[in-house]
């Protein structure tokens, strides 16, 4: 049996590998980490979450995520097995500890005997055999220019910011407090997920004078990347008006104080756990390219944070990804170079969840080429089908940008009988979905 080799041990590769060697296929995972480091990296675990610790929704009714969640659990995904099994409160999202989750995800992997690990970088494409491409934002420069020269196109990229991290016991809880946002969740633990900081209307105005005057990372020469809309610095949105922040990350709906439960703040600021032992909170949607020492006097400025000590301050980095419309087939692979696969971040999906999805879309239909069959993509009225859809000719190849998946990639619900309201229809794109997927699977 063809050995199928992956490079990059991210979300995507992780999957990847997971799916091929259930299907009976040797797997190596090629991941230069810890041997060469990323800016972004701490270790060299499979699966390390760099960003955020959220899958985001879990909602698989409602949510495209969520559905997204649910198809993979039902395709016996590895990334939500693990995730499951570390899971944080976190109202109705899926937040994880996050090392422990890598951890688990790592050791899986290597317990496989299918399964092997060589930790070197690879700087060029191979010209024979079966690969799968799946290094994420983080592509090394060599091997970057490698895909480009190969694929003869400019390669596009965007810049990605990372959101600090907070050591929980340096909180001021006689300022902040507990509760998650409509005191969603079912249990006591997940209604108190996050940790939320209150400024009024004079301290939120000087905290964006501060923001807006805080040194921050300038680009290089020549770099003409902009950022992805998902994942704006908060100085970005703030330069784009005073009030975007408080109707953005900073928006004080659904919070009651518990200190002062007749005053309604301006403006919160919320923090939400990143590990199980909950000594460690990131600040939600607080992504920035400040100055290391900018950010801690600005964030400083936040209620309850005067006293913060920092695990991590935010950071940014570049991200670079394929036009894949223009690129790929509908099997992933680089049509003139069909030996390869692409799954992941780089082929312009957003986010762990889409990363992970289109590694184990990867992985299958590689496994099953490997054996001499054919894998169809699941049915565009999927979450995962409408992903590999939009990325494999879908969206439109002049203004392809990275996307998260949501309805408006899915085909449109008949609206029989008059227009239905969101809710309604979400469930009706949700058990569409279900029903497609599930045939998919039988397949």
């Amino acid at each position: 049996m063809d050995t199928l080799h992956i490079i990059g041990g991210g979300m995507a590769g992780a999957e990847a590998a997971w799916a091929a060697a259930n299907a009976g296929i040797p797997v190596v995972i090629h991941e230069m980490r810890p041997v060469v480091k990323t800016f972004a990296h701490r270790t060299g675990d499979f699966a390390e979450m760099v960003c955020s610790n959220s899958f985001r929704s879990d909602d698989h009714e409602q949510n495209a995520v969520g559905l997204l969640h649910w198809e993979m659990r039902t395709a016996g995904g590895l990334v939500m097995e693990m995730a499951e099994k570390h899971r944080l409160p976190a109202g109705g999202a899926l937040a994880v500890d996050r090392d422990p989750f890598a951890a688990a995800v790592t050791a899986k992997l290597k317990a496989h005997p299918l399964i092997s690990a060589s930790y070197e970088e690879v700087t060029a494409l191979p010209s024979s055999g079966h690969w799968i491409i799946a290094t994420g934002p983080l592509t090394s420069t060599a091997l970057a220019q490698s895909i480009k020269s190969a694929t003869g196109a400019e390669a596009l990229a965007f810049f990605d910011a990372i959101a600090p991290i907070v050591y929980a016991d340096s909180i001021d809880m006689n300022t902040a407090w507990m509760q998650s946002r409509y005191d969603k969740g079912e249990t006591e633990d997940e209604q108190k997920a996050y940790i939320n900081c209150p400024m009024t209307k004079d301290e939120y105005e000087a905290f964006i004078d501060a923001l807006l005057a805080a040194e921050k990372t300038e680009f290089h020469e020549g770099e003409t990347a902009g950022y992805f809309d998902g994942c704006l610095p908060i100085e970005v949105m703030a330069e784009r008006g005073r009030e975007t922040l408080r109707h953005g990350p900073m928006k004080p709906v659904g919070l009651t104080n518990a200190h002062k439960p007749d005053q309604k703040a301006y403006a919160v600021v919320q923090l939400r756990r990143d590990n199980k032992l909950g000594t460690l909170y990131n600040i939600v949607g607080f992504q920035t390219k400040m100055k290391y020492g900018a950010q801690t006097t600005v964030l400083k400025m936040i209620p309850g944070l005067q006293d913060a000590s920092f695990a991590r301050l935010g950071g940014i980095h570049r991200n670079t990804f394929i036009n894949s419309p223009t690129l790929l087939d509908h099997q992933l692979r680089l049509k003139t170079h069909p030996h390869l696969r692409f799954a992941g971040q780089i082929t312009g999906v957003e986010g762990y969840v889409e990363s992970a999805a289109m590694g184990l879309l990867a992985g299958r239909m590689a496994a099953a080429q490997i054996k001499g069959q054919t894998l169809p993509p699941p049915p565009p009225e999927t979450a995962m089908g409408a992903l590999v859809t939009h990325i494999t000719g879908g969206a439109e190849a002049k203004t392809f940008q990275p996307m998260n998946v949501n309805f408006g990639l899915f085909p449109p619900i008949d609206a029989k009988g008059g227009r239905r309201g969101r809710s309604v229809r979400y469930k009706a794109y949700t058990d569409r979905a279900k029903e497609a997927f599930q045939a998919w699977l039988a397949t």
